[in-house]
């Protein structure tokens, strides 16, 4: 039996579907990025007109770019460091501009996209420690003004997801203060190919496949051996301590299942979080939320989440870790 497809999403997904093939793993990485990145570039179309400006954060002998949407002319007094996705090895905030735009004006307060240093060129640890020193540019003055932790939230889609969730645990691990929460956007959080929405979702039929997966793992990864308990595979962490989490599945994504499994962790540690599963959608669905209601609710809900948390409204509380999980 077929799974249910969300008639928006099927209407997306059709013309994808019938146009030419590009196998990105077999081409040189700077053609695979530009024909990738380019792709996605359109969705951003429409996005909200908010103000946006550049930024240099420097970052290992170098400087990381990095852009401020601000929805509001006030000063800023609150921010989501937002980490992008594309398998830790295509992606930009260019590519997630939309996206980042959204979030700001969900949530209410600025978003800072960065665009940390991609695989296979730079592998784990790199891409973490680029999202650690955006947190610490935020919370020591770069974007003006010193903005403690409790006013710093993180957030991010796919390998982004990863990102920010290991952002946490690091941050926990080396006694630094606590952020104020996490919105994590159907993140894929360790190399395990054996799920059953891998087996249903990623022979091809919804964008992602398990072979493309297993790929940008091994680019993330690189000498870390695919068992790794580091902060590259995060879900295999001890998760207590974690602030509030909104967390998100698409329901015909083969990572589908990492977020299952990080909600059942996630409530034996006692973490409160929110989690939806949002059936007969993709993975990467967020960037077409111009198109798709599903992807706009999505990140209407982090957005929500993250706004309660910034300003101290602690509303909710954990809930059963497969809240929201329907059979589609």
């Amino acid at each position: 039996m077929q799974p249910w497809i969300d008639p928006q999403m099927g209407a997306i997904l059709e013309p994808m579907r019938t146009g030419p093939a590009f196998d990105f793993r077999a081409a040189p990485i700077a053609e695979a990025r530009a024909t990738v990145d380019a792709a996605t570039l359109p969705w951003s179309a429409g996005a909200p007109a908010i103000p946006a400006r550049d930024f240099a954060i420097p970052i290992a002998g170098a400087a990381m770019r990095a852009r401020l949407y601000q929805p509001e002319a006030a000063a800023v007094s609150a921010v989501i460091v937002y980490a992008h996705g594309g398998g830790w090895t295509f992606g930009s905030i260019e590519t997630h501009d939309g996206t980042m735009r959204h979030l700001a004006v969900e949530a209410g307060c600025a978003v800072l996209g960065v665009d940390y240093r991609l695989a296979p060129e730079h592998p784990f640890p790199a891409p973490l420690d680029d999202v650690m020193a955006a947190i610490a540019f935020v919370e020591q003055g770069g974007l003006g003004e010193a903005i403690p932790a409790e006013r710093i939230a993180v957030a991010g889609d796919s390998a982004g997801a990863n990102l920010a969730l290991a952002a946490l645990l690091r941050r926990r691990d080396e006694g630094l203060p606590p952020l104020s929460a996490a919105a994590l956007f159907y993140g894929c959080y360790e190399p395990n190919f054996s799920t059953p929405s891998h087996a249903a979702f990623g022979g091809g039929d919804y964008l992602l496949t398990s072979a493309n997966m297993r790929w940008y793992w091994n680019n993330f990864l690189g000498g870390e051996p695919h068992g790794t308990a580091s902060y590259a595979a995060p879900v295999r962490s001890n998760l207590a301590g974690l602030p509030p989490l909104y967390l998100s599945a698409a329901g015909l994504d083969p990572l589908r299942d990492d977020t299952i499994g990080l909600a059942r962790r996630l409530g034996e540690a006692g973490v409160r979080f929110r989690f939806d599963h949002v059936p007969g959608v993709v993975h990467g669905c967020l960037r077409m939320s111009r198109e798709l209601a599903a992807a706009a609710a999505m990140l209407a809900a982090g957005g929500r989440h993250l706004a309660d948390h910034l300003n101290d409204k602690k509303t909710g509380g954990n809930q059963p870790w497969n809240a929201g999980l329907s059979s589609s």
